[in-house]
């Protein structure tokens, strides 16, 4: 296949994803009302630091947004047998994990920017590095949709097993990674935990772009990011290049 054909391929791909499944039950619910329930429940009368604790908040809407669409897609076409008509296509393996992770990505762009405007415009936020805060919105949301996409992979053409998968994988992801307890405060065995998350290291970023007083580099992050985007990609073709040699 050649660029031309495989960039409109993924194109086509990602397009046909944003018009199905953005609005389909479990995206509104878990890429949208619960990061605000989750809020809601820990910020709300408890008269917290905001400025403190934005970050966090802000890396929780981009996680659980940008990795809600990728767990529903594969599964979904696996049981209206439209996963096979797309391979079916002058279409490879590559489009289709690609166009799935871009569909997660762009909602979880577009999602937590209104959400941030709007915060930012009635709760009167910090900017320190406004590039810097755009350019941790496309890394991370590329990061979480990937892991959307990989969430996908296993052999089940049942969505619901797939969306109790990713909560069962999300909900702790968010309670060690820096969002309610900040990075500064943790230490020893909390501190070592908290590194392998890689939602960490965006609230990391958010906090560099937003107040100033990341605990890493802002490069560090950046990079650790990119290689567990990488990472996510790899297995998630290892693992659904399996499935078809298997026939499943």
């Amino acid at each position: 296949m050649d660029w031309k054909t495989f960039a409109r391929s993924i194109v086509v791909i990602t397009e046909k994803n944003m018009r199905i499944y953005y609005f389909k039950g479990p995206v509104v619910v878990f890429g949208l009302l619960f990061p605000l329930i989750m809020f809601l429940t820990f910020f709300i009368g408890r008269n917290l630091n905001l400025v403190l604790f934005f970050p966090g908040f802000l890396g929780m809407m981009l996680f659980f947004t940008a990795s809600s669409v990728g767990p529903l897609i594969t599964p979904w076409e696996k049981r209206e047998k439209t996963y096979e008509r797309l391979l079916s296509l002058p279409v490879i393996l590559e489009s289709i994990i690609v166009g799935d992770l871009l569909a997660g990505a762009i909602f979880g762009v577009a999602i937590t920017t209104i959400v941030f405007t709007i915060c930012a415009v009635l709760l009167h936020l910090p900017l320190a590095n406004a590039g810097l805060l755009a350019f941790s919105f496309v890394l991370g949301s590329i990061t979480f949709a990937a892991l959307g996409t990989l969430l996908a992979s296993p052999t089940t053409d049942n969505p619901s097993n797939i969306m109790m998968l990713s909560s069962l994988i999300r909900l702790p992801l968010i309670f060690i990674s820096g969002i309610f307890i900040p990075l500064s405060q943790l230490g020893g065995w909390e501190w070592t935990l908290t590194s392998l998350s890689p939602l960490t290291y965006l609230v990391d970023l958010f906090h560099a772009a937003l107040n100033g007083d990341a605990v890493y580099p802002w490069w560090l992050d950046a990079l650790v990011l990119v290689i567990v985007i990488l990472l996510f990609i790899w297995c998630t073709k290892v693992i659904q290049k399996r499935n078809l040699m298997k026939g499943i």
